[in-house]
């Protein structure tokens, strides 16, 4: 049976097409419907074996506004980093680091030659004032007390004096400088006449100590006195000190009395003077013309000798090596210190009494009973006062004392 309409044989309801025909361009196969939006020939490629589709020129339909401004924009969108690499331009060759020039530096240079110089100086100028230093055996070996106590002899030779009685070496000044732990520095004059009990010898004049037995039995003479152990020993030739004046080209001392002493040779005018070094000795030796004698004596001795340490610690003295050696030499003449001394003992001294001798320092003597005390077979001597003494001295030792405090005299 036959189909009217297209002559097959009848019977069957769909009609299929002959598979040498295509179909028409917009037709497709069930199963086989194209996506709306156009796809990139680079990301489609037909598998291997398949044709790929004749490209269609029948519009599927008319896109609107939107969609044509959508396809028209496709295209120029970025292809994927991905999809192709990118070329480069080669980049131009780093260039090399420039040499850094060392920068010069003349003024530090300038002060490290200096200093190494300075350096230098000073290494030659401690084995020199080692060199120049006059030792002698002089301490104890006693056991140590706290703080740092110095014993301060000033010894006099008075060719053309009138002798009164002592025989040997003379001491006209003794100090005790101590320092201790906590309080004040005390600087303590002991008259030389003052009546004491010397080790081996019973009691006599302190100054015997030093004429019979030297710096040792001085200094063990004066550790019984005090209870304090003597570490470092200064002896001061007063004949030295006026060098040393000299060399400072004077200093300036005072006395508030018109003074013409024939055994000193001292002409004072009441006030204050710069005195050279004949003037400075005749100064510290003068005691006759004065109303409280070795008490008098010894303060102006204390002056002469604060002075002096003034002028030579004073940076115009320090500062200038000219002035300084010649200064130094002539102390270092003037002076003898005890066996284990060196230049670092002698400046911790000075550093010591420039600070006894400063305005909170502590001053005086030990209280005294008797300017007059007489004795048979010695003389004329200081009796110190033997219930205040003990006391005294234990406070000098602890530094109990208020700064600044005028300690002993005439009770």
């Amino acid at each position: 049976m036959t189909d009217d309409r297209d002559g097959n044989p009848g019977g069957a309801n769909d009609r299929r097409m002959p598979p040498s025909i295509q179909p028409r361009s917009g037709q497709e196969r069930p199963g086989t419907a194209r996506p709306a939006q156009p796809v990139r020939r680079e990301t489609t490629r037909p598998a291997a074996g398949q044709r790929a589709p004749l490209p269609s020129t029948r519009p599927q339909s008319l896109p609107g506004r939107g969609e044509a401004a959508r396809a028209q924009a496709a295209p120029a969108q970025a292809r994927p980093a991905s999809s192709a690499p990118q070329r480069t331009a080669p980049s131009a060759p780093a260039p090399a680091p420039a040499t850094r020039r060392r920068k010069r530096h003349p003024v530090r240079n300038t002060l490290l030659a200096l200093l190494a110089i300075l350096a230098t100086l000073l290494v030659i100028f401690y084995f020199w004032v080692d060199s120049q230093i006059n030792h002698v055996d002089a301490l104890s070996g006693a056991p140590d007390t706290p703080g740092l106590t110095t014993l301060i002899v000033g010894s006099d030779s008075r060719e053309g004096w009138d002798d009164d009685g002592t025989e040997g070496a003379r001491t006209d000044t003794i100090m005790v400088l101590h320092k201790p732990e906590s309080g004040p520095t005390a600087l303590i004059s002991i008259p030389r006449d003052s009546y004491v009990e010397i080790p081996g010898n019973g009691a006599n004049k302190i100054n015997a100590s030093f004429a019979w037995g030297g710096p040792q039995l001085l200094v063990e003479t004066v550790e019984d006195l005090t209870g304090l152990t003597v570490d470092r020993y200064l002896e001061v030739g007063f004949t030295g000190v006026a060098d040393i004046v000299d060399a400072l080209d004077g200093v300036r001392l005072c006395y508030d009395e018109t003074v013409n002493d024939k055994l000193s040779r001292l002409k004072w005018k009441a006030g204050c003077h710069v005195a050279d070094g004949d003037t400075a000795l005749a100064f510290a030796r003068m005691r006759y013309s004065d109303p409280l004698g070795d008490i008098g004596r010894a303060e102006r001795q204390q002056q002469v000798v604060a002075k002096v340490a003034d002028e030579i610690l004073s940076p115009a003295t320090i500062l200038n090596p000219f002035q300084l050696v010649p200064v130094v030499g002539a102390g270092l003449d003037a002076f003898r210190v005890d066996e284990e001394a060196g230049p670092f003992d002698l400046a911790q001294v000075a550093f010591a009494f420039n600070s006894g001798r400063g305005g909170d320092a502590v001053r005086g003597t030990p209280p005294i009973a008797s300017m007059g005390y007489s004795v048979a077979g010695v003389g004329s001597t200081v009796l110190l006062d033997p219930d205040l003494s003990p006391q005294f001295w234990e406070d000098i030792r602890e530094g109990a004392y208020e700064p600044g405090t005028e300690v002993g005299g005439v009770e």
